[in-house]
Order: structure tokens, then sequence, then C-alpha cells
């Protein structure tokens, strides 16, 4: 049960993997007919990489108080509306706050899940590397996928079907997660004994 509890899981990350080297892969190519140049690209994936930066220990405080299954809710979340509204903009300036939405996603996610996972499994480096694998895969698929819809069918509907993709995988989270039960009540303090 705890070794389906961790595919069923990454399994359902994989959606939004796939998503992110599909739309990571081709980004700057949309950017550019957008109007950016090199140096508006860099600034603007460093600024979700400085939101990520920022945020990460405060959304591992959350997640240590609130539980991990809220933020990796939210960021999935978070991710849909990113790839929604990348789909309607017009000018490059428009994709500065996403990048920063972004980026507190990837934040929320990236303390969240691995903490999760080690909460549920007793194998915790073999869980990690299911999950990792359910990352790389989605990285494997992505970019290939991408390009291809990009090249057919144009950027916005790339992201449109990344953005329908992310939505599959937050409800199918959210209906693992009826299964897990309240585990993290008895993983927030380990350290004391239940009478």
């Amino acid at each position: 049960m705890e070794k389906a509890k961790v595919y069923a899981f990454s399994l359902s990350l994989l959606p939004l993997m796939t998503s992110a080297g599909m739309m990571y892969s081709v980004l700057p190519i949309y950017l550019t007919e957008l109007g950016a140049g090199k140096m508006a690209i860099g600034l603007l994936f460093t600024s979700g990489a400085a939101a990520g930066a920022a945020s990460s220990i405060f959304f591992g405080k959350l997640a240590d108080k609130f539980g991990r299954r809220p933020l990796i809710l939210i960021a999935q979340v978070s991710f849909a509306v990113v790839m929604l509204l990348y789909s309607t903009i017009v000018h490059y300036i428009q994709a500065l706050p996403l990048h920063v939405l972004e980026g507190f996603g990837w934040a929320m996610l990236g303390v969240a899940s691995p903490a999760l996972i080690t909460d549920i499994a007793r194998r915790k480096g073999e869980a990690l590397g299911v999950y990792n694998m359910a990352w790389n895969l989605g990285w494997v698929i992505g970019p290939a996928f991408g390009g291809c819809l990009s090249e057919f069918f144009g950027f916005r509907v790339m992201l449109r079907v990344a953005f329908l993709m992310i939505s599959f995988g937050a409800f199918a989270t959210l209906y693992i997660f009826r299964d897990f039960g309240d585990f993290e009540s008895t993983n927030k303090h380990p350290s004391k004994k239940v009478s």
C-alpha cells in the first residue's frame, strides 16, 4: 500500500512535469516572437528563479505547519493558471508576473512533494527515486511533445494543452490524497510519544 501511494502520487505529477518540459523547451522562442531580446529573456527567467529562492524557506515552514498536501495542490493550480495566461499574453513584459508566480509554484512543489514522499515511505531513498523518475520522465516526454505541438499548432495551443494536462493532474492528485489518511498529523512532531 505504501509503495502504491508513492507511485500514484508521483504519476499524478507527471502531467505537470511533462507540461514544464513542453513549455521551457520553446518558451525563449515564444518570448522572442513577443518582442523580447536576449537580455530580457534572461531577466525573465532570473525573476522566476529569484522568486523561488526567496520564498522556499517560507513555503517550507508553511508545509510543516499546515501540511504538504495543500501546498502541492496550490502549486498545481498556480502552474495551470500560468500556462493559461501565457497563452493569452501579447507582449513579453506581461510574462514577468507569470514568471514570478511560476517561481512560487516551483518553491511550493520543491519543498512539499519530497517532504510528503518521505512522510509516507519507510524506504525513503527508493521512494524519492520513484518520484525523481516521474519528474525526469516528464522532461523526457515534454520537450518533444511541446515542440511538435508548437510546430504544427502554434505556441498558444501548446500552452492550452499544458493547462488541460496540469488541471487533470491536479484532480488526480486530489483524488489520490483521499486515500492518504491523516499521516501528516503523526509526522509533524515525531519526537513526541503518544501515551
